[in-house]
């Protein structure tokens, strides 16, 4: 199957800075469905340090988890890197406007990461794996799973949708934003891999 970037399934993962949240949601994901997956995930900033690595803190979190930190530079989002995106993860609403402003095509496909697990959630399991196809691949999962969820979007209040911004605050924050997080990339890794 051929996708928007060519062979893998493109997983784009969207904050501000790209230094916590979205470098954050890029490893976690990434770990979490393996290196032959088919799905390659990257992230990016409406504003980012370009060039920055992941702020010690959350770094600090993934380590935790024996998640990969090394070799990492923020840059920024462009609409290329949204165009060539099978799916947008973005870490608040505001992002996913953003999103959406910068590249219209992709509002089917764009998500905030708690709302795209959120309404993972309320896909059945039977319902992903007839879209999928009996022997699936996590990319072709999470190709199906796309639609499923969009076609569930539904008024929500906003704190059930955004990720706290962490940059520059003490290290409780940075736990929190971690903590909403991590469970949402396990439900969207769960059902991609049929677990």
């Amino acid at each position: 199957m051929t996708y928007r970037g060519g062979d893998a399934f493109a997983v784009l993962a969207v904050c501000t800075g790209n230094v916590c949240r979205s470098p954050a949601v890029e490893r976690l994901l990434r770990r979490a469905l393996g290196a032959k997956s088919g799905v390659q995930v990257a992230s990016a900033g409406t504003g980012a340090l370009v060039g920055e690595p992941i702020q010690p803190p959350m770094a600090a979190l993934l380590e935790g988890l024996d998640v990969e930190t090394e070799q990492f530079a923020a840059r920024r989002l462009t609409p290329d890197l949204v165009r060539e995106s099978d799916l947008v993860l973005t870490l608040t609403r505001a992002h996913r406007g953003d999103v959406v402003d910068l590249f219209p095509g992709a509002v089917r496909r764009t998500f905030t990461l708690r709302e795209l697990a959120r309404l993972t959630e309320h896909v059945p399991r039977e319902e992903l794996d007839a879209a999928a196809g009996p022997d699936a691949t996590p990319a072709e999962r999470l190709s199906a799973l796309i639609p499923l969820a969009a076609a569930r979007r539904a008024p929500v209040p906003e704190e059930h949708d955004d990720v706290v911004d962490p940059y520059r605050r003490d290290a409780s924050v940075y736990q929190r934003s971690f903590d909403q997080m991590l469970p949402a990339v396990r439900t969207i890794a769960r059902a991609a891999l049929r677990l």
